[in-house]
């Protein structure tokens, strides 16, 4: 109903590109990969070949330097065909630039055609067993002895982190300092002592590989430490924040999408009482409800997409925007799954898994509480 703007020739041709390649290479295959508890690194592999992987990456460094609505079409049309297994947008959109931006040359110039080929696939390990939103909790330590640090610690809820090559984390290189003391440091899964935990049994969103990562006495190179020096961690982790609650955002609401017009769909061939189940007033009054809502969101997904496009998305308005998209998402997906009744709750319904794989939304990347925080403290 409202034209979206941002969004020019090239970009829906790149986008119905997108979208005949999960077609094909995804959607015929994610029930297996549901029952293994992961997608096929040939996936993975194929899509960095058409460049749908880390599509923003400058050219100097394997990509094709496009910009992040390049990456908006990927997040969406994986969100709106229910491929939930697939972590490109964490790998692409939120490692890839955490190396880009604080990266050094040499870094960059070793991982990051990896990543844009797909050679290589990234995690990132913030969330501990007993710190999740609160970063400043972190307990993972990496202590410098010479050349390299010592990394002692465990992560939980890890993206991408059965399948990951390479993976980000979180750790204190100085206890003493809190937040201060936060570092990232670039580390390889195949080194000695880095172990992978078990694939982790999830309500919704079983093809995606999430685990639990440990550490004992990795050897971590001090040329693998993110940034110029010690202690940038912190202002790294919220520099980068923002970004991953707007793709947060626009997965939600093409999901949301998706479902409403699954459910329309639906309630016009569904038959009770000998008529079409969209001529009861209360299913068209629940169906205009939810497009003036959806539609709403979408609005404002586009203009903080914008806000991002031009880097002015500030902490607060990406902290809104992750709250209302991902509370209106799982609002929408229990909506339709009533009105799809007892079918809506069939897994072979694809309302039944967006509905699984909804919940998650408003608990990763910060929970929702705690966006509401930092709304709050914006006043």
């Amino acid at each position: 109903m409202i034209p979206r703007t941002l969004f020019d020739a090239d970009l829906e041709g790149f986008r119905d590109s997108v979208r005949k390649f999960l077609e094909q290479e995804a959607v015929p295959y994610h029930d297996q990969w549901e029952k293994d508890g992961q997608v096929s690194r040939e996936l993975w592999q194929k899509a960095g070949e058409l460049g749908f992987l880390c599509p923003t990456i400058p050219e100097e460094y394997g990509g094709v330097g496009a910009d992040f609505r390049y990456s908006a079409v990927v997040m969406e049309e994986v969100s709106r065909l229910g491929l939930s297994g697939i972590g490109w947008g964490l790998h692409s959109d939120i490692v890839a630039p955490y190396i880009l931006n604080y990266g050094s040359e040499e870094q960059k110039q070793h991982y990051l055609p990896k990543l844009v080929s797909g050679e290589m696939i990234t995690a990132i390990a913030m969330t501990e067993p007993g710190a999740g939103s609160d970063l400043q909790g972190v307990k993972t330590t990496a202590v410098k002895d010479g050349d390299h640090y010592v990394l002692n610690g465990s992560k939980t809820f890890i993206t991408n982190g059965q399948m990951a090559d390479l993976v980000i984390v979180v750790a204190k290189t100085d206890p003493k300092e809190g937040a201060k003391g936060t570092s990232l440091l670039l580390v390889e899964t195949a080194w000695e002592g880095f172990q992978k935990g078990q694939n982790l049994n999830k309500v919704g969103m079983k093809a995606q590989d999430t685990s639990e990562l440990f550490f004992q006495d990795v050897k971590v190179p001090t040329t693998h430490l993110l940034g110029s020096m010690e202690g940038q961690g912190f202002f790294q982790l919220m520099q980068e924040l923002p970004a991953e609650r707007l793709q947060v955002a626009l997965a939600a609401v093409a999901a949301a999408e998706a479902a409403w017009q699954w459910t329309l769909d639906y309630v016009k061939e569904r038959k009770a009482f000998g008529k079409p189940v969209i001529a009861f007033q209360n299913t068209r009054f629940k169906m205009a409800e939810m497009k003036a809502e959806i539609t709403a969101a979408r609005v404002f997904t586009d203009r903080c997409l914008e806000l991002h496009l031009e880097k002015k998305l500030d902490i607060p308005t990406a902290a809104m925007l992750k709250q209302l998209t991902t509370d209106l998402q799982c609002k929408v997906m229990d909506e339709c799954v009533q009105l799809h009744g007892g079918y809506g709750y069939m897994w072979e319904y694809p309302i039944a898994r967006a509905w699984a794989d909804s919940r998650v939304q408003r608990i990763y990347a910060g929970t929702n509480e705690i966006m509401k925080e930092i709304v709050a403290r914006s006043f």
